[in-house]
């Protein structure tokens, strides 16, 4: 279960030019924890937003969990990520002067069994990076085309 993805958010890659990835814990209660289990999450709309001193992961949908009656969770809940000072210190700064945005990349399990979210310091990109990022993917999967039939 090491390692295995329990979400990914590939649109990032496309919209974002990502720089700095690190990994976060997040706060969760126990029937969030059951329903990632269960292997049902969505991170492509979410982000990270700076909440006083504290970095908080925004528009994260995780289903609620069926068995767990009155007890379930709010499925779009702000949820707290787990950093050291000094990467909340330098994330909030990268936000705050820079004008970077925190996008989550992938949720999954560590080693231990333990939910993570990698996150990534993030530019946004403009239309004609976009086209030529949709160019550069066109042309590599034209390239290993040829090289199959040709090769």
């Amino acid at each position: 279960m090491a390692g295995k993805p329990i979400a990914e958010n590939r649109r990032a890659r496309f919209d974002y030019f990502l720089d700095d990835a690190m990994e976060a814990g997040l706060a969760l209660t126990g029937s969030e924890v059951k329903s990632l289990r269960a292997g049902k999450a969505n991170i492509a709309e979410s982000y990270a937003a700076v909440e006083g001193r504290d970095i908080v992961l925004i528009n994260a949908d995780i289903p609620p969990y069926a068995k767990a009656s009155h007890f379930n969770h709010e499925p779009r809940r702000p949820r707290k990520l787990l950093l050291h000072r000094k990467q909340i210190d330098r994330l909030i700064g990268a936000v705050q002067r820079e004008g970077r945005t925190i996008v989550p990349t992938k949720l999954y399990w560590n080693d231990k069994g333990l939910a993570k979210l990698e996150i990534a310091l993030a530019k946004g990109k403009k239309l004609h990076d976009k086209r030529e990022t949709s160019a550069e993917r066109d042309w590599a999967r034209d390239k290993a085309r040829l090289l199959r039939d040709k090769g």
